[in-house]
């Protein structure tokens, strides 16, 4: 069966939420990470289940352990069933840690699925439960890093705030 412009435009508003959750944890930019989520919001990483606010302050120390972090989503399946919906996230995320008293860096690399409950309140879709199941991590060397041009930052500097 054929969708509706309207559910077309429902699943592009989640997946909309998805980018801007990946951009906001790669700017470190909390405040736009917390309008990711409806205030009641839970969130479960594999360590317990979290409220919004334990989890905004378990994700503030864990964007502060790395330089750089780059979240890529891929695939996204999203199920829209009035005012809710399932939604499924596939991401690879690349984590840049500080370097190490030798000078030596490594990346964590890690293939992540989130799984949402979406829902839209006051027209607006945001998380209301997000779960996110690990399928793969490794941790690489960085070698041979030599890079002149002007880099990306982790906060409102970045090139990307500048409209």
């Amino acid at each position: 069966m054929p969708k509706t412009i309207d559910a077309l435009l429902d699943e592009a508003a989640i997946k909309e939420v998805q980018v801007r959750y990946c951009r906001a944890c790669d700017r470190v930019d909390v405040a736009a990470l917390r309008a990711c989520f409806h205030p009641d919001a839970t969130a479960d990483y594999g360590h317990s289940d979290w409220n919004l606010d334990e989890y905004m302050e378990h994700a503030a120390v864990m964007m502060g352990k790395f330089i750089a972090t780059t979240h890529n989503t891929g695939n996204q399946l999203v199920e829209v069933d009035g005012d809710a919906a399932w939604a499924e996230h596939y991401t690879v995320a690349s984590h840049r840690h500080p370097p190490e008293e030798n000078g030596e860096t490594r990346d964590l690399v890690a293939s992540v699925r989130y799984v949402d409950r979406m829902e839209r309140r006051g027209g607006e879709w945001r998380i209301a439960r997000r779960v996110m199941l690990l399928d793969w991590c490794r941790i690489d060397p960085v070698t041979g890093v030599d890079v002149t041009m002007a880099r990306g930052r982790r906060d409102s500097s970045d090139g990307s705030y500048i409209r």
